[in-house]
């Protein structure tokens, strides 16, 4: 066990939050025992206890945390195309989702009808769904609720869509990436005025390989 440090108590709950995303991304859920967070943190299982009184209320913090990041790094720029902001948008996620596999595993199924966990995920997937009809070109209120309608489907499905690959990669990450993308387009292209497709040029398969 590392020697124990003196931390305020936000200090200490960093601390423990990080020694909690580093367990649960490296190992399935059932796994990570809590004994396990208080020997990497140095620290006692009653101190442990005293932050997170389970294991449930450690991972939930830690998927919120998680969740609050990916909202901060998705760039959703007016100055950038829409296609711009989704290739970003996608990466970032992707880019978590990859890193911590067993974390989102765990969320999406180990813990799927968990209120508190699917809680975390609404709300995410919600603010997303606000941020791009802020970005969209949207002529009026009825073109609003029939853009938002199709947002919130489509999230859901890269969601689903990105665990399924999680589990058996079937495509490369680019291809899982372009076809979330594609299928927002192509949804979209009815309802918007401006054609917003006209520079997505996603990589196609060598057909002579």
């Amino acid at each position: 066990m590392p020697p124990r440090q003196r931390l305020s108590p936000s200090d200490r709950r960093s601390q423990l939050l990080a020694v909690g995303a580093q367990l649960f991304a490296a190992r399935p859920y059932d796994d990570v025992l809590m004994e396990d967070v208080a020997k990497e943190a140095g620290i006692s299982r009653a101190l442990l206890y005293r932050h997170f009184p389970s294991k449930h209320a450690l991972f939930a913090a830690v998927y919120q945390q998680a969740a609050d990041q990916l909202l901060a790094e998705t760039r959703l720029d007016p100055a950038d195309s829409l296609v711009e902001q989704l290739i970003q948008g996608m990466d970032v996620h992707l880019d978590y989702f990859t890193a911590n596999r067993n974390a989102v595993l765990a969320a999406n199924r180990v813990l799927a009808g968990d209120p508190v966990i699917q809680s975390i995920m609404t709300n995410e997937l919600d603010a997303l769904r606000t941020r791009l009809l802020a970005v969209l070109p949207l002529a009026d209120e009825s073109t609003r609720e029939a853009v938002s309608a199709v947002l919130k489907s489509w999230l859901v499905f890269v969601q689903v869509l990105s665990v399924d690959w999680l589990t058996h990669e079937t495509c490369t990450r680019t291809q899982l990436r372009d076809t979330c993308i594609g299928a927002l387009l192509g949804a979209l292209r009815p309802l918007l005025a401006d054609d917003l497709t006209r520079e997505w040029l996603p990589q196609r398969p060598d057909t002579n390989a």
